[in-house]
C-alpha cells in the first residue's frame, strides 16, 4: 500500500485532532513551544500506536462475540476493516520514519 503526502497530512491531522490541511502539518514542530501542542512527533506516534492497538482489540472483541453467537457479521467486518486500515497506516508511517532516518544518516556533516 502506498501513502501519498496528502493522505499522510490528513492522517497526521486526525491523530493530532487538527482539521488536517487548515493547520500546519508540522504541528508543534514549527517553532511553537511543545506545551501548546499535543507533544510533538513523539506524542503523535504514541497516539497512532495506541489507536491502532485499540482498533485491533475492538476487532478481536467483535470476532469473539460473533463466534459466541452474540455479534453481527457486519460489525465484525467493519471492525476488521477499520483495524486493517489503522495497521496499514501505522506501517506506512513506520516505513516513512525509517526512510527519513536512513536519509539523515547518509547526510554529510
Amino acid at each position: 500500500m502506498s501513502i501519498g503526502a496528502l493522505d499522510a497530512a490528513n492522517a497526521y491531522g486526525r491523530v493530532t485532532g487538527s482539521a488536517g490541511l487548515g493547520k500546519s502539518p508540522l504541528g508543534g514542530l514549527g517553532g511553537a513551544s511543545e506545551s501548546e501542542g499535543t507533544g510533538g512527533f513523539g506524542g503523535m506516534v504514541e497516539q497512532l500506536v495506541s489507536g491502532t492497538a485499540q482498533q485491533m482489540r475492538t476487532a478481536e472483541q467483535a470476532s469473539a462475540a460473533q463466534v459466541a453467537g452474540k455479534g453481527d457479521l457486519i460489525d465484525v467486518v467493519t471492525a476488521i476493516g477499520a483495524a486493517e486500515t489503522a495497521l496499514d497506516t501505522m506501517v506506512a508511517v513506520r516505513d516513512r520514519v525509517v526512510g527519513a532516518y536512513t536519509d539523515i544518516m547518509r547526510m554529510q556533516i
